[in-house]
């Protein structure tokens, strides 16, 4: 079975959990709707915007009511799009693979990707950050998050489901120049703490803001 495939049956397994877990997050996290409203500014009005690893899509929803009237979600899982139609009726999701989008290039103004390299090896960035400056428009946006670490989390199961999928940390220097080598400038690299273990992961957190060289 491959990585790709192990990830989606995971992540379909926990569908309902994961969004009822994490699906109103936001309210908890003044700190990432703070660079989520930074984002929105940058490129509301522009063109379509794209929740990249969306999830139940709760980052797609906030980009929504901040005024991206254009964005969309998509996300590996079927079963996890099925959540956030359902509780995003208003909201496009789709299904795709961010290592071969289905998507023109040069279609898009942004692209958020929230924790959505967290499954995916540093061997295979350069694949995902090629396709994501493939896919935006010049002077497109970036806005990439991810936990900050050496390590590689193998967890049994989560939210109480078995799952079979590797968790990856980086370092922010070391992302930073995957997403330069792959053609973007950067322009601002935000780290922060943990919130209380009632809210997150215990990890250190990294956002970076990028645009599409012209």
């Amino acid at each position: 079975m491959g990585n790709d495939t192990k990830v989606r049956a995971s992540y379909d397994r926990i569908a309902a959990a994961y969004a009822c877990h994490y699906a109103t997050e936001l309210l908890h996290k003044p700190f990432d709707r703070e660079l989520l409203s930074r984002f929105a500014a940058e490129v509301k009005g522009r063109g379509d915007v794209c929740d990249m690893g969306c999830g139940p899509g709760h980052i797609a929803r906030y980009l929504r009511d901040t005024g991206v009237v254009d964005v969309f979600g998509l996300d590996l899982s079927p079963r996890m799009v099925e959540q956030a139609r359902q509780l995003n009726p208003d909201i496009t999701f789709q299904v795709g693979n961010m290592m071969a989008l289905d998507l023109p290039d040069a279609s898009l103004v942004g692209i958020v990707a929230f924790y959505a390299i967290v499954n995916i090896s540093e061997k295979l960035l350069p694949t995902v950050f090629g396709e994501i400056w493939r896919v935006l428009k010049p002077r497109g946006r970036l806005l990439l998050s991810f936990h900050i670490g050496d390590e590689i989390v193998r967890p049994d199961e989560l939210l109480g489901q078995p799952i079979s999928m590797d968790f990856f940390f980086f370092q922010p220097a070391a992302i930073t120049k995957r997403v330069e080598a792959a053609g973007f400038a950067i322009e601002d690299v935000v780290e922060r703490g943990p919130y209380g273990p009632e809210v997150e992961y215990q990890s250190r957190r990294a956002y970076v803001f990028a645009a599409k060289a012209e």
